[in-house]
């Protein structure tokens, strides 16, 4: 297979997996009979984007928004898919692996948020992707983000995550495990983000097939883990001390997004668009 047929074969991988989320999304919107329930069921809506050209075909490709706000379990949330190629500035290159030598570079992944209407849902961060410069690699993760942390939606959800990781590699979940605890941590604050998951990136075997197999699954097992963790508290009611805690939370989440997050960093250095590269935010958030 040369990159090429890489390139096409995880993109449409990715947007497989954009559709999967969505559907298993509406339905919980659907089968939500908690305090928004009054509510119409949330449904996405998508929009394109399309990066900007230079006219020579240096630079370009674009991608697609899909967002839900506003819904009854679902106060935002974004999934996003994209596929961009160009050239990296100087500057840049020199963090990116490969690039020194070219600073072309070819980019797709999705990349997902959820923000919940109730504090009793953990808050939720997933993606994956497939980079290629003069090297190529995937890398990505999932990681719980509860405003109300509860010892057994983070044990399920690590659980689910090791028997993935172990399912490749029995290596993978300690090392991506604890990468993910030290990535997303957030420094100014002494605290970590959230509950963890995995964290990998730069992830080149040497075998295609294996890696790009592991990617797959990670985007699976979020689809079954995720929604089986928000059906549990989804119907449950909270109280304004409780949404207090949530909001303030998100301070923090928007804090890490903001300042540490290499996604968002690539993202703004490579010219993507800036309403899907801060989906991420919250729509409502407190500063204590």
């Amino acid at each position: 297979m040369d990159i090429e047929e890489k390139k096409q074969k995880a993109a449409a991988w990715f947007e497989t997996l954009r559709d999967q989320i969505c559907k298993s999304f509406e339905a919980i919107e659907a089968e939500n009979e908690g305090p928004m329930a009054g509510r119409e069921a949330g449904r996405f809506e998508r929009k394109t984007w399309e990066r900007e050209n230079q006219g020579d075909g240096a630079e370009g490709g674009g991608g697609t928004m899909s967002t839900m706000r506003g819904g009854r379990v679902f106060e935002k949330v974004g999934v996003n898919i994209s596929e961009v190629h160009g050239t990296f500035t100087p500057e840049f290159a020199k963090n990116i692996p490969g690039a020194n030598e070219d600073p072309s570079f070819f980019a797709t992944g999705i990349s997902l948020v959820a923000h919940m209407n109730s504090p009793k849902v953990p808050a939720v961060h997933m993606n994956t992707r497939f980079i290629v410069t003069t090297k190529s690699w995937f890398g990505g993760g999932a990681d719980l983000n509860a405003p109300l942390p509860n010892s057994y939606d983070t044990a399920q959800f690590h659980s689910a995550f090791k028997a993935c990781c172990d399912r490749h590699d029995p290596a993978y979940y300690p090392k991506y495990k604890n990468w993910c605890d030290e990535y997303f941590y957030i420094k100014h604050r002494n605290r970590a983000r959230g509950e963890g998951g995995i964290f990998y990136d730069q992830l080149n075997t040497g075998d295609f097939e294996k890696d790009f197999a592991f990617t797959q699954d990670v985007g699976r097992t979020f689809n079954d883990i995720y929604p089986d963790l928000v059906r549990q508290h989804m119907n449950e009611s909270w109280t304004p001390a409780e949404r207090e805690t949530q909001l303030e939370y998100r301070g923090y989440y928007a804090e890490f997004n903001l300042v540490y997050d290499r996604g968002t960093t690539f993202g703004l250095k490579t010219g993507g668009n800036v309403d899907a590269i801060l989906m991420s935010l919250p729509p409502e958030a407190k500063w204590p």
